[in-house]
Order: C-alpha cells, then sequence, then structure tokens
C-alpha cells in the first residue's frame, strides 16, 4: 500500500529512506505538483491519469536523486513527467473504453484491411514515432502540438512566446525530417 505523505496526504509510491530526503521532498518538489498537474492537463489533454503520471514522476525523481545530485528538481520533475506522458501516449491502447456488455459481435463479412495490411500500417506508424522522437526537442515539441493535438499555430506561438512563422518554419522542419527518416528506411508512400 501506498504511504501518505504528511504534508499533502497524497499518496507517494515510494517513502523517502531518511529524513533529509523526506525535507528535500516536501521542499524542494512538492510544491510543484499543482503547477505540474496543470502542465499536463493543458499539454496532454488526452490523458488520462495525471495523478499516475506525477506520482511516477516523484518516484523516478527520488530514485534519480540517491544516484547523484539534482541541481533543479522543478525542471527534473517537469520532463520526467512530459517524457512519461508522452511515452503514455505513444503506447499503443491494448483495451476499449466501450464496456463488453454494449460490444457488438464481429462482422463476418467485414471488408477492412486484412492482417498483412494493419501489421505493416503499425510498423510504419511505430517508424514514424521514431521519427517524431528523433527531431530536436523544440521542433518535436511543436510538432506534436500541431500535428497530433491538432493545435493552431496561432494558439502553439502564444503557448511558447514564439512568433507565428517560427511555429510555422518548426513545422515544416519537422515534417520534412520525418519523410527523410521514412524514405531512409523504404517507406516511400506520403
Amino acid at each position: 500500500m501506498a504511504k501518505l505523505n504528511p504534508a499533502t496526504h497524497s499518496p507517494l509510491a515510494v517513502e523517502p529512506t531518511n529524513p533529509e530526503d523526506n525535507r528535500w521532498l516536501a521542499d524542494e518538489v512538492l510544491p510543484h505538483e499543482a503547477a505540474l498537474k496543470a502542465y499536463l492537463r493543458s499539454h496532454f489533454p488526452d490523458l488520462r491519469d495525471v495523478d499516475d503520471i506525477v506520482q511516477e514522476s516523484y518516484v523516478r525523481l527520488l530514485e534519480a536523486k540517491r544516484h547523484h545530485d539534482i541541481v533543479s528538481p522543478r525542471a527534473y520533475l517537469f520532463t520526467t513527467a512530459r517524457n512519461l506522458a508522452l511515452s503514455l501516449l505513444r503506447r499503443p491502447r491494448i483495451f476499449s473504453d466501450q464496456p463488453v456488455t454494449e460490444m457488438t459481435g464481429p462482422d463476418v463479412m467485414d471488408r477492412g484491411p486484412d492482417a498483412a495490411q494493419l501489421l505493416n500500417r503499425r510498423q510504419e506508424i511505430a517508424m514514424l514515432m521514431d521519427a517524431i522522437d528523433a527531431l530536436p526537442a523544440r521542433c518535436r515539441e511543436i510538432f506534436i502540438m500541431r500535428k497530433l493535438h491538432n493545435l493552431p499555430q496561432k494558439v502553439i506561438a502564444a503557448r511558447l512566446g514564439l512568433s507565428e512563422q517560427t511555429v510555422q518554419v518548426q513545422i515544416a522542419r519537422g515534417a520534412a525530417k520525418c519523410v527523410a527518416f521514412l524514405r531512409a528506411r523504404g517507406v516511400t508512400r506520403d
């Protein structure tokens, strides 16, 4: 069972092993929880389990602190949470949201793509995700906001404090690099 953090009464998946870790966590990390949740909800609106990502970020932050000094706990926390969110969004959905009682039987005469086409499409999507991961950090962030979250350039520019022209250039660069990445791996379809 998870321990409750006495400062916030929120469950903490990993209990710090010494009083110094308790103080560090309470003073340097937990004050950023509300801002972190707001950041995750605004940048990743499709996430369902923001609290789980926050908790996992705490766990990873404590583990990292045990191995090396962390100069900026807030930056480390936000970066860890962002990476976890991106990883979660890239993970294929295994289970449906639809209750089993509401599902209809499979259509025997389904004319959809066959297994080979589905496998090929999944492999291409995985390669596309690798291509996006290979983009420079700022370009990747802008590209994901525009292409995966479908945010308008104006909104992206306002959120990141950039000009719309810069956002447009980064999207074009990201698209060109992704196309080159895919072509280098034999994916020639546009």
